[in-house]
C-alpha cells in the first residue's frame, strides 16, 4: 500500500475523446470464466477493435444479490435485467462499436443479445478502481505497487494513494493470467480522466487494466478513526 498525504498544484488540459459506450444486454447467464470468450466474440463482431490501442472491452459483472448476479454451485453466473456491456472506445468508433446493436454472440455457448447503446463519459473522480491488473504472481504486494507508481510515474501521474486488493486468475485459451485489483485514490481531476483513457498494463481488451470510478476511500484509510 501506498499512502502519502502531499497535494501537488498542478495543471492539465486532458481530451476527453474516449468514452464509455453501454449497451443494453439480454443475457439469462454466462460463465463465470468468460473474459476469453467474451473478447473473441466482440474481437469477431468488430474487426477493428484488437487493433485499436485507445480500446478496452469492461468484463461483465454486478452485485451479489437478488438485484444483481448470482452464483450457482457450478461454473455460471445468472444476470439481471440491468446488467450492461461496455467498450471503452475512442470518439470516432461510436459509430463502428454501435453495429453491434441486434448482434447476438455466441459466449462458449450462452446467447448474448445486445440492444442499444449509450454513450457514458469519463468522470473526473479521485478514487478508481480496476479488478483486473495483470501482475507478476511471484511479486508481493509492495512490489506490485512500486511497479505500478514506475508505470503512472511514465504517464505524467503523480500517484500518492494505492491500495492494492485480491487477487484472481483470467483463463485464456492455453494458458492463465495472474491478476491483482487495484484502487487508486487523491488523484487530480486530470490524472483521473488520463488514467482511466490510458489503462495500465496489457489485456484492456480481456478486461485487464481499465480503471472505473469507484467511491471515496476514507472507508479504507488505515489512519481514520471513528
Amino acid at each position: 500500500m501506498l499512502w502519502q498525504e502531499e497535494n501537488s498544484e498542478q495543471e492539465r488540459i486532458i481530451p476527453t475523446n474516449i468514452i464509455d459506450l453501454v449497451f443494453d444486454i439480454n443475457c439469462s447467464c454466462l460463465p463465470l470464466d468468460h473474459a476469453y470468450a467474451l473478447s473473441e466474440a466482440i474481437d469477431q463482431a468488430l474487426p477493428w477493435f484488437e487493433d485499436q490501442t485507445d480500446a478496452g472491452l469492461h468484463l461483465i459483472h454486478g452485485a451479489i444479490s437478488g438485484n444483481g448476479w448470482y452464483r450457482t454451485d457450478g461454473e455460471i453466473f445468472y444476470l439481471s435485467r440491468r446488467t450492461k456491456l461496455t467498450l471503452r472506445v475512442p470518439e470516432h468508433r461510436i459509430a463502428d462499436a454501435q453495429v453491434l446493436t441486434g448482434m447476438t454472440l455466441d459466449i462458449s455457448g450462452y446467447s448474448l443479445i445486445i440492444g442499444a447503446a449509450k454513450q457514458k463519459a469519463l468522470i473526473q473522480m479521485p478514487v478508481l478502481f480496476a479488478r483486473h491488473i495483470i501482475a507478476n504472481p511471484e511479486q508481493d504486494e509492495d512490489a506490485f505497487i512500486e511497479s505500478v507508481v514506475a508505470q503512472l510515474k511514465d504517464m505524467g501521474i503523480e500517484c500518492r494513494k494505492a491500495l492494492c486488493g485480491k487477487t484472481n486468475i483470467v483463463k485464456l485459451a492455453e494458458t492463465e493470467l495472474f491478476t491483482r485489483s487495484l484502487m487508486i485514490a487523491d488523484m487530480e481531476a486530470n490524472d483521473s480522466i488520463r488514467l482511466q483513457q490510458q489503462g495500465i498494463g496489457e489485456g484492456r481488451k480481456m478486461g485487464c487494466g481499465l480503471f472505473v470510478p469507484h467511491k471515496d476511500i476514507k472507508a479504507v484509510n488505515p489512519d481514520q478513526t471513528n
